[in-house]
């Protein structure tokens, strides 16, 4: 059984796989294909297989995507090959969930003119801070990371709404709507949160109406896919302030082009793709890996978190 990693974990992590599965032969490879003819399984980032490198992986059963976003891949050349797709839905959650709490606290609090007014020796302390308690947040995808934004906003009495395709409940959801009830419910939100995936229902869901449809102090913040609405749509938006804040995590190209408009308007908050970021980023990865490879070796082969290349999730 040969697996194939296109990226290369530390050392001590390399050999501890290893140490675990002695009868497993693995190559851990950046930049390398010339082990995808013969390799079994496939760990990656998913961003670095084409339709070619499917056709060439002749062994190949089992794609472990060790990041939830699966959109970057050949999604036809896999499916026509019947080929296993599993990825790590649900590991960014805690540090996405921290990431939104802490835009939002910033925001709320004046973080950043506190930290300004200390830079240029000012003591001022005429802030317009407000707070979290009390206000609503609607949040789009209340999946693993959209419920865990909820349980953490939930902790300091904000009232939340989630909103995805079906309008099934979610976890740490008060009220749920579907898709088709968007319009009508963003005049209740103080906080608007999409974290949703790209995908063919949710790719340019958002529109200027539902802009006009917002209040005029709320918070956007996208930290989801930059497919999710147009950037000329969002620009204008935020040109005319039919929202105080958009915070965005994703964009529609990245890097984003330094002349972008984005950079030079003080109501958007650029974070550079880096929400999930974390050094347990890696570690919480392989512990969803390691479970489905002893089950894969020993004949199980539907791994957890299996993925539809159809649906794209």
């Amino acid at each position: 059984m040969e697996i194939l990693f296109t990226f290369v974990p530390k050392e001590e992590m390399q050999q501890s796989i290893i140490a675990e599965f002695p009868d497993a032969d693995f190559h851990f490879i950046y930049k390398d294909k010339s082990k995808l003819p013969t390799a079994d399984i496939v760990v990656t980032y998913g961003e670095d297989l084409d339709a070619e490198d499917i056709s060439n992986a002749l062994n190949l059963k089992w794609i472990m995507v060790a990041s939830a976003g699966v959109e970057k891949m050949p999604h036809s050349a896999i499916a026509k090959r019947g080929i296993t797709v599993s990825n790590v839905r649900g590991i960014h959650k805690t540090p996405m969930g921290e990431s939104v709490l802490g835009h939002l606290l910033a925001i709320k609090r004046s973080l950043p003119e506190i930290y300004e007014n200390q830079r240029n020796h000012k003591w001022e302390r005429k802030l317009r801070s407000s707070e979290l308690f009390g206000s609503t947040a609607l949040i789009l995808g209340p999946g693993a990371i959209g419920s865990e934004i909820g349980r953490l906003l939930q902790a300091f009495n904000v009232l939340t709404i989630g909103c995805n395709r079906s309008g099934n409940q979610a976890d740490y959801m008060n009220e749920m709507i579907s898709f088709d009830e968007l319009v009508a419910k963003l005049p209740e939100a103080d906080i608007v949160i999409s974290v949703l995936p790209s995908t063919s229902d949710t790719n340019y869901l958002l529109n200027l109406e539902h802009f006009k449809a917002m209040k005029k102090d709320a918070i956007f913040m996208n930290f989801g896919r930059g497919d999710f609405v147009e950037d000329e749509i969002l620009i204008e938006a935020m040109k005319n302030k039919m929202i105080a804040y958009a915070v965005l995590d994703v964009f529609e190209k990245e890097p984003l082009p330094e002349d972008h408009p984005f950079w030079g308007m003080d109501n958007v908050i650029i974070s550079p793709h880096i929400s999930s970021k974390s050094g347990k980023y890696l570690e919480r990865a392989m512990e969803i890996f390691r479970p489905n490879l002893r089950k894969w070796l020993d004949g199980d082969k539907e791994p957890t978190n299996l993925v539809n290349m159809e649906k794209g999730y």
